[in-house]
């Protein structure tokens, strides 16, 4: 089976793909009296549901449950697009705020496998108030403090795309997947199709992955049970892997911050975590995955979320990738390491355009609000701003190969009409290395650790 015709399966076979299917129990709903041929009397529409249910073996365009996914136990909303395109009416909206009900009054994380083409024609305006039905019911389940990870499938469009699924704080995708606010039949004759697939919506930042349905199972499980764990403790500041002395002066500590041996985010992340899932995009139309690296991961059998910068100059997109996973995490109340490394924030035109000073107060904000803890480590560059909107305030560390300025030294002799033979001078008047950092109290040395003991 391809995973193109995976994607097209019914509402059934992909509650079967994703859980263990003797865990599944169907919920209860309510099934409101219906006038004939529906609340705007559409002459056929009985008609039409019955060869829909005929058809498919559902009374309704989704199936509720709970089930054991990966281990953990979850609220699942299947589609079923063979009930008249998966489409969304009153009874569709009553099945799914029961749904999102019982999820918070049994604590359970709601994971929706979407596969609609959106609201119900049949029904008028009253089906298109049915999002503004299931957006309620999500607003509630991320205050109740619930993971949403929704799955999307062949087609996810109009209100069901819009709602259930961009909406929800994780979003897969299915390969090859048509996924866009606009339906194949309404939109612009000249519009490129290849911009509503689920690739088009991971490359622009508002999804996450794209999974193959095989993997979906394990995926799901990953997510679930790492986003379902949560702690009130600190994240453990990681050991420090590069150097193990301080540097002499402050442009020693330049050198080796720059250096392209030093160890990078990445392998600070693969020494950190024995298992780890990425949080991909800003959900405003971008990526930085070059620049910053975010997501939840596994630490000595607790959960920590994690945003790194890479060493490049972070764009706007990066800095509100991080923003986002920072609240995501003090909302599940998951602790949160960042890695600072960056030569500053990206400072060309392009970045302007898309507002860096906006997305680095952004950053700022969420870290200035969270309630979870923040551990920060420095382990490379840090320069100016850029790299401080990730700092956390009272818990910031610096490995010994790494420095942390309020400009680069360069940029710091320029401004002061200094010739370039005295940067080096200028680095060491700025107090930049990490001892340096320590004996100001804006943070503390992390050296490495030695077989035998601690730093």
């Amino acid at each position: 089976m391809t995973d193109r015709l995976s994607a097209r399966l019914s509402a059934r076979d992909v509650l079967a793909l994703v859980a263990d299917p003797s865990s599944f129990t169907e919920l209860p709903h309510r099934e409101r009296e219906s006038a004939p041929d529906g609340p705007l009397g559409w002459q056929g529409y009985d008609g039409s549901r019955l060869r829909a249910a005929e058809r498919t073996g559902e009374e309704e365009s989704v199936v509720c449950g709970t089930a054991t996914v990966g281990g953990t136990r979850a609220v699942l909303i299947a589609f079923e697009f063979g009930y008249l395109g998966g489409s969304l009416g009153e009874r569709t909206g009553d099945r799914l705020e029961g749904a999102y009900e019982h999820a918070r009054g049994h604590r359970l994380p709601v994971v929706p496998l979407i596969a609609t083409g959106g609201s119900r024609m049949q029904e008028g305006m009253l089906a298109l108030t049915q999002l503004q039905r299931v957006a309620r019911q999500s607003a509630l389940t991320r205050e109740a403090g619930l993971p949403q990870i929704a799955v999307l499938r062949d087609p996810t469009t109009g209100g069901g795309w819009a709602t259930l699924g961009a909406g929800a704080d994780v979003i897969l995708a299915l390969p090859g997947a048509q996924v866009g606010f606009a339906g194949s039949r309404v939109r612009p004759p000249d519009a490129d199709p290849a911009a509503y697939t689920a690739e088009a919506q991971v490359a622009a930042g508002a999804a996450d992955a794209v999974v193959a349905p095989r993997e979906l199972r394990g995926t799901l499980g990953r997510w679930l049970r790492l986003l379902t764990r949560t702690s009130d403790a600190p994240a453990p500041v990681p050991a420090a892997l590069g150097d193990t002395d301080l540097p002499a002066t402050g442009w020693d500590a330049v050198r080796r911050a720059r250096s392209p041996e030093r160890p990078r985010a990445a392998d600070y992340l693969d020494a950190y975590f024995t298992d780890r899932v990425t949080v991909s995009g800003d959900r405003c139309g971008g990526t930085d995955p070059e620049g910053m690296l975010c997501g939840f991961g596994e630490h000595e059998g607790r959960t920590v979320a994690y945003a790194a910068q890479t060493g490049t100059a972070t764009r706007p997109a990066g800095y509100r990738t991080a923003a986002r996973l920072i609240r995501l995490a003090d909302r599940l109340g998951i602790p949160v390491l960042t890695l600072v490394d960056t030569p500053g924030a990206a400072n060309d035109a392009e970045a302007e355009r898309q507002g860096a000073g906006a997305a680095i107060a952004d950053v700022f904000s969420a870290v200035a609000a969270a309630r979870t803890p923040v551990t920060t480590l420095v382990i490379g560059e840090g320069g100016s701003g850029g790299a401080l909107a990730l700092a956390a305030p009272d818990n910031t560390w610096a490995t010994p190969d790494s420095y942390f300025s309020v400009i680069a030294p360069e940029l710091a002799a320029a401004i002061l009409k200094r010739p370039a033979s005295q940067v080096e001078t200028t680095a060491d008047q700025l107090r930049i290395r990490p001892q340096d950092l320590a004996e100001l109290g804006v943070a503390r040395t992390r050296e490495r650790r030695l077989p035998g003991g601690d730093a």
